[in-house]
């Protein structure tokens, strides 16, 4: 089990390796006034590159996958099922905005293990929701009063893991914070000159209004 705090990364550096680790990242805000973190993980899609195949890619990879017309109608398919699928199991969990509430985040997220999780995803899974957790401690809550409320919630489906995370922050743009730490990488800006169309397309995505 993760439960060393002082090896999280923080800021910037929290927000790549949990890019790294999903499939899909998003940071949207509700009706409630509230923001909510997704975090969706794959397991279970023959035909489609995870991120997991890449730790280094900072999900290059991952959006080139989708350059290739069947990969892309499989994950269509996969998105269509997935809404009228039946979670195998529901948790939620509230606590407060204190550094302190990781452990009992992780004791929470043991639960599953008993579930048909392949072991590399739920050790991924495991070190997202740690880092999730305490970016909205550190960051989304900073200088709220301990008592303010982080939501968690995961579901489990056949062939994927959701996590999501509640905060009461102020807002923030996540993919112009992706735009900004991405095309900082000397390597990455490398990597979009070396490889034609495919560096144009994860470009325009980059560029486009968020």
């Amino acid at each position: 089990m993760f439960n060393n705090l002082d090896k999280l990364p923080e800021g910037q550096l929290g927000i790549k390796l949990m890019w790294q680790i999903a499939d899909e990242l998003s940071y949207t805000h509700t009706p409630a006034h509230k923001n909510c973190l997704l975090i969706m993980k794959r397991y279970g899609v023959k035909g489609l590159k995870q991120s997991q195949d890449a730790p280094n890619s900072i999900g290059f990879k991952r959006w080139i996958s989708f350059l290739n017309p069947y990969t892309w109608l499989q994950f269509q398919r996969y998105r269509e099922h997935n809404v009228c699928e039946a979670p195998l199991q529901i948790i939620s969990l509230q606590v407060n905005t204190d550094l302190n509430a990781l452990a009992l985040v992780l004791q929470w997220y043991e639960q599953l293990e008993h579930l048909p999780i392949p072991k590399e995803v739920w050790l991924q899974c495991q070190l997202a929701l740690a880092e999730g957790f305490t970016n909205a401690v550190r960051h989304a809550h900073k200088g709220m009063p301990l008592e303010t409320p982080i939501e968690l919630e995961v579901r489990v489906l056949k062939e994927s893991l959701e996590m999501r995370i509640w905060d009461s922050g102020k807002p923030f743009n996540l993919k112009a914070k992706l735009r900004k730490i991405l095309t900082a990488r000397s390597t990455f800006r490398m990597n979009m000159t070396q490889n034609g169309h495919q560096s144009q397309f994860i470009s325009n995505w980059l560029e486009e209004p968020s």
